[in-house]
């Protein structure tokens, strides 16, 4: 029967509500397990509802933040694995509006498909609310658009928007940062979600590798390598920032250490930064050495082995040692703020004295 006749629906222009709805029925426990108790309702509302506990703030501030996943997608695509890429669009939300005091609240997500796999979606989804749950924010809303001709056939986009609160007296704004103050690191999970772009070209049109090709070094696939999620800094963050007065953090994510760390030094000051500090991993090593990228391109584009950067006054800097050392977090001896010009200088390992 000619299809004008018998008339068209929205599922023959390749939208399939029926499959979104399943999506949102998968994923109905994962999100419930996020939730905070300041949440109101419950899934299918138009809008996230979330109730400000007043009485924990004494002059509470919003802080807010959005991103995406990047070219990682690529890699959850090759290797048809899902469950993992949710995390990275909620790290790099959260841990961005960390580093100005804030505790996570809550957190929404927006996935933009070219057809609706209800179990992909809810998989996706599962891992949104995974770390969620782990950064202590809930996950009060979201959006599946199905945008069929839009997208490459099985290809989707995600990003995140995440809402924190911090008491305007404990907002770290980078204005107390002065000469002297002491940089720590806190090691990443590994590539995080930045430089993929350079990755795959090293990987995939340098070396000709495939995602299934297995990599001594790594003891696992390259896949399963550069599919390691974004580390959430929260639960070791949160409670420093409660305890002690840090002067700065900074989240190293695209540009490295030389793009973020001066965001927040004043103009007269640098980051004096000694690479041979700690042990740069193993991911960083064989993608330098495979695409022959120069040291310094490797420090702006690659958080290193470093995702976060903690800035804290000399006269806490032993406290703030001791509280790592007790919670069991491993952290790096990274360097000191020094008078300069608001940039960050590399010394030592490759780069010399």
């Amino acid at each position: 029967m000619d299809e004008h006749k018998k008339g068209l629906t929205y599922a023959d222009a390749g939208v399939d509500i029926d499959a979104g709805n399943k999506a949102v029925e998968l994923m109905k426990d994962s999100v419930r397990a996020s939730y905070r108790p300041e949440v109101i309702g419950d899934l299918g509302g138009f809008g996230g509802l979330f109730a400000l506990d007043t009485k924990k703030y004494r002059d509470p501030v919003l802080v807010s933040g959005t991103d995406g996943v990047g070219t990682k997608l690529k890699l959850a695509f090759l290797m048809n694995r899902h469950d993992t890429i949710g995390q990275d669009a909620v790290a790099m939300c959260v841990n961005d509006i960390l580093v100005q005091g804030a505790e996570p609240l809550f957190f929404l997500d927006y996935i933009a498909v070219d057809k609706v796999d209800s179990q992909k979606v809810a998989d996706i989804v599962k891992g949104v609310a995974r770390a969620c749950k782990e950064s202590g924010c809930a996950l009060i809303g979201g959006e599946t658009a199905e945008m069929h001709g839009f997208y490459a056939r099985d290809e989707y986009d995600i990003a995140g928007f995440c809402v924190g609160a911090v008491d305007r007296s404990k907002m770290i704004t980078g204005g107390k940062v002065k000469a002297g103050d002491v940089l720590l690191g806190l090691p990443s999970s590994g590539v995080h979600s930045n430089g993929f772009s350079l990755v795959r070209k090293i990987c995939f049109e340098l070396m000709h590798y495939t995602v299934d090709t297995y990599i001594d070094d790594f003891g696992m696939t390259l896949g399963e390598k550069l599919l390691t999620p974004t580390r959430l800094y929260p639960k070791t963050c949160l409670p420093l920032i409660g305890k002690f007065d840090l002067h700065g953090m900074v989240h190293i994510t695209g540009g490295g250490f030389y793009d973020n760390i001066p965001r927040i030094l004043p103009d007269d000051c640098d980051a004096e930064v000694h690479a041979d500090a700690w042990e740069v991993p193993v991911v960083f090593k064989k993608l330098q050495e495979w695409g022959n990228v120069p040291d310094k391109e490797m420090y702006r584009t690659f958080n290193m082995g470093v995702g976060m950067v903690l800035v804290v006054d000399p006269a806490e800097a032993d406290a703030v040692r001791a509280h790592l050392k007790a919670a069991g977090e491993t952290f790096y001896e990274l360097g000191r703020v020094v008078p300069g010009h608001k940039t960050t200088v590399m010394k030592g390992g490759v780069f010399g004295d």
